[in-house]
């Protein structure tokens, strides 16, 4: 079974991209929990609440892995919610931390901000995108991760995936 996630900053496909892949290679993908947490929340959310929102997205991650065909897509990981404690809060608790170094994926697709801005009640960060890719590709970096960036639009993104994804052993 192979893990791959999908990382970037806001409004980069990544949501797309995850459905895109699996329905290609006829497996499940785990979509973004913090969408669905936050959308629900009528309060501001806590560092509290990005470690839950952590917390579910693997549990949800380890329930479709039984249904899985070779392949898992993941929507977002602990390196997003590493830098979202960070950068909101100026701390990334232990829980976070401790479990990013233990649930590497096989491979990481770093979508980059290359796509138009897609405004969003749930997205904070029009003018930080670029910003927010280059802290994850030092996230990535700093773990020796498996990672390929994710340029393009339309198809030619999905077909860079595909090519990475074609390239894992």
């Amino acid at each position: 079974m192979k893990r791959i996630a999908l990382i970037g900053p806001e409004c980069t496909a990544k949501s797309t991209l995850s459905k895109e892949l699996a329905t290609y290679y006829n497996t499940v993908w785990v979509a973004e929990y913090a969408r669905t947490y936050l959308a629900d929340l009528n309060i501001k959310y806590t560092l509290e609440d990005i470690v839950n929102i952590a917390k579910h997205q693997l549990d949800e991650e380890k329930q479709l892995l039984s249904k899985a065909n070779k392949f898992i897509f993941v929507d977002t990981e602990l390196i997003i919610a590493k830098v979202w404690c960070l950068d909101v809060f100026n701390i990334c608790p232990d829980w976070i931390s401790s479990n990013l170094l233990i649930k590497k994926y096989d491979l990481y697709l770093l979508t980059f901000p290359d796509l138009p801005w897609e405004e969003d009640v749930l997205r904070e960060n029009p003018h930080r995108r670029e910003f927010l890719f280059n802290w994850y590709e030092e996230e990535l970096k700093s773990i020796s991760a498996n990672y390929v960036v994710i340029k393009g639009e339309g198809n030619e993104r999905l077909e860079y995936c595909k090519d990475a994804i074609g390239k894992l052993k």
